[in-house]
């Protein structure tokens, strides 16, 4: 009996097979991405893949996010191998970084990698702080590529004057290990290769009837992935706004309420998400400002514009990141700031057009109607017919009964009125 078990066993076990995880990035580096990459690895480990595939095709993303990602591959108990494609696909800026760190980077033909110098917005970096991130992110660079034994020459002229290198060129200067036309020639070209972990650790890749896995997000990280978007997050934001405001001047409608709600709340998700400027922050409040300054003061216009100006500006330095992929584009921010200001103007004057309008219920609503005194009118009262309804009423000088009356003016629920004598 115990043979017989001790047989299962080792058939299970020579049987056994390890599988190959792939995970595709292609977008921005963010958060999620990061999350995503994180759990990528947690489960490749868990389960002893035979390494974890990760195709690459990003024009960067955020500082931060890179990082993250970087110390998960380095520390990894699982090779890991970064694949730039499709043929025309970049790994630019924090995706050069990531692809140095992985124990294998392999590019397909046409794809390019590098540009990695640190930009800030708007030009607005100075000599000291973009010499000190410029330094922070060539020691990283060290670190990794020395380990990895790569050219540190070429990978620096990559960060100090973002140098991008085509496939071939990187493969020649010592940047990457293959270059493979797609997945299925890069298992070949894999299958009983030798790499070295960053831990120094040996070990050899069998790929030969290996199951490519691949891992795909949840739905909850594509909804975040989505509104992580900055683009989307201000269009959200401006919904929400907008929605908000519909009901609180229109109470009972529900659903502008309930919309601009759920918008609202996503597009503070999606913010949540990002490196927030401060400074931004503040330019779009002010425009807020200029926008209702505009309507309460004769500007002539120039309230209005100078609104515009802010609210642009502050939407454009909103997401503190140096790459452009990841902060609010040119033309949504003059769409939304123009949008935006016609829209607030227009409501605004609504609201301000509604509280200097004639009051039209209760008795100010009388104030100028003509009516019949009914009883003789006096300082002690009396009765008149207004607006076919029946009125307590005062006058300063006594009006006969039948004459013809005007109202004007009110105290509680009595009229004051005066004679009035119509002119042909």
């Amino acid at each position: 009996m115990k043979r017989i078990v001790l047989l299962v066993i080792l058939f299970a076990t020579s049987t056994a097979q390890a599988e190959i995880f792939k995970v595709k990035i292609d977008g921005v580096i963010d958060p999620i991405t990061s999350e995503f990459i994180t759990e990528a690895v947690e489960q490749a480990e868990a389960q002893e893949a035979e390494f974890l595939l990760i195709t690459l095709s990003t024009p960067g993303g955020l500082g931060v996010s890179m990082q993250e990602i970087i110390q998960m591959i380095l520390n990894s108990e699982v090779p890991v191998v970064c694949f730039v494609e499709p043929q025309g696909a970049r790994a630019a800026s924090a995706g050069f970084f990531i692809l140095l760190s992985a124990d294998l980077a392999v590019m397909a033909p046409g794809t390019n990698t590098g540009a990695a110098h640190p930009v800030f917005p708007l030009g607005g970096e100075d000599e000291t702080m973009l010499e000190k991130v410029t330094n922070d992110a060539l020691a990283n660079l060290r670190a990794i590529v020395s380990q990895r034994e790569r050219n540190y020459e070429m990978a620096e002229k990559g960060v100090v004057e973002s140098k991008s290198y085509t496939a071939q060129e990187a493969l020649e200067g010592g940047l990457i290990d293959l270059i493979v036309e797609d997945e299925e020639e890069l298992l070949k070209a894999l299958d009983g290769k030798e790499i070295t972990l960053f831990s120094g650790e040996l070990q050899r890749l069998e790929t030969e009837g290996q199951e490519v896995v691949l891992l795909e997000m949840t739905f909850r990280q594509r909804v975040l992935s989505t509104i992580a978007d900055p683009n989307v997050a201000v269009l959200l934001g401006v919904l929400g706004l907008l929605g908000l405001y519909l009901e609180f001047t229109n109470p009972g409608l529900m659903a502008p309420g309930i919309i601009g709600g759920i918008c609202f709340i996503l597009a503070l998700l999606g913010f949540s998400l990002l490196p927030i400027n401060y400074i931004g922050v503040l330019l779009i409040l002010l425009a807020i400002g200029l926008f209702i300054a505009e309507l309460m003061v004769s500007g002539f216009g120039l309230f209005g514009v100078g609104g515009i100006v802010a609210m642009t500006l502050g939407l454009l330095v909103l997401v503190d990141a140096p790459n452009p992929e990841v902060r609010i584009q040119w033309g949504t921010a003059l769409a939304v700031a123009g949008s935006f200001a016609i829209i607030i103007v227009f409501l605004l004057r609504l609201a301000i057009k509604s509280i200097r309008a004639k009051v039209i219920t209760g008795t100010g609503s009388l104030e100028g109607s003509i009516g019949q005194a009914r009883s003789q009118v006096s300082r002690e009262g009396g009765k008149v017919f207004v607006s076919g309804e029946w009125w307590q009423a005062v006058s300063e000088s006594s009006i006969e009964a039948g004459a013809q009356v005007r109202v004007v003016g009110s105290n509680d629920l009595v009229l004051t009125v005066e004679p009035y004598f119509a002119t042909e």
